[in-house]
């Protein structure tokens, strides 16, 4: 029972990545755009590595966390739509005639977008280097990375299959990107949160759970292990990822038996 659930979630995934290689836009996007973003950030707050106090001399090693949040949150987005997408054209209500469990479905649509995610994450990584960025952590570091990019991304799916499992609808879904996005804007995105001088600025940053998740990305590019803000970064991905799944898991359920 546990191989023929396996396969039928590994079997589910794997249709989520082929869904959305075969449409161009859904791939290219979410690589062009946050590199674009981040050749903006690194021209334009050079002066910020002028600050007393900024952690870094390198504006490129600071910035290069943001792709990576926000490649995490385009892959979700974009296989999140495709999901409603299924609910919407009744392919959901007719896997529920299969033996296929609910919980199946789910991991297998979670994989997916784990497996989107992680690409994109070692071309950001790529043109990081290439761009010039030293990882302090060495190898391990880049490794460490991509499992913290993993649950990163496992965050934002959750709750990206969530919306989709409870509306139905791909704009629904499509409505989550300018929200994460506004997290993200009010983050510590552009500056550390101890250099922010507008009160109600850093306060809405310290409660902001995406800043933690730029931090520790941001901790292991330009600090030698640095403990501290990667396993916060990790408990912040984690619990995000457990309560999203817990939405996603009671909407599915919902969901199919009102199928």
């Amino acid at each position: 029972m546990t191989q023929t659930a396996a396969l039928q979630a590994a079997t589910l995934g794997r249709r989520a990545v082929v869904r959305t290689a075969r449409q161009p836009a859904n791939i290219v996007f979410p690589l062009i755009f946050p590199m674009l973003l981040f050749a903006v950030n690194s021209g334009g707050l050079k002066a910020e590595t002028r600050l007393p106090g900024f952690p870094t001399d390198s504006i490129v090693a600071f910035a290069i966390a943001v792709p990576f949040i926000q490649g995490a949150l385009l892959a979700t987005v974009n296989a999140n739509v495709e999901f409603a997408r299924d609910i919407q054209t009744g392919f959901l209500n007719r896997l529920a005639l299969t033996p296929v469990r609910g919980i199946v479905l789910l991991l297998g649509q979670l994989g997916g977008l784990l497996t989107i995610a992680l690409v994109q994450a070692v071309f950001y990584l790529a043109v990081g280097l290439a761009f010039g960025v030293h990882l302090e952590t060495g190898v391990g570091g880049a490794l460490l990375l991509l499992v913290l990019e993993a649950v990163i991304a496992l965050a934002f799916a959750s709750f990206g299959c969530w919306a989709a499992l409870r509306t139905g609808s791909t704009e629904a879904v499509q409505g989550l990107f300018p929200v994460f996005f506004v997290f993200l804007f009010l983050s510590s995105m552009n500056i550390p949160r101890n250099l922010i001088e507008t009160d109600w600025f850093r306060w809405v940053a310290t409660i902001n759970p995406v800043s933690y998740l730029i931090e520790a990305v941001r901790a292991l590019v330009i600090y030698d292990w640095h403990w501290e803000p990667i396993l916060i970064g990790f408990a912040v991905a984690i619990g995000m990822s457990i309560v999203g799944f817990v939405l996603a898991t009671h909407a599915l359920i919902q969901r199919m038996a009102r199928s």
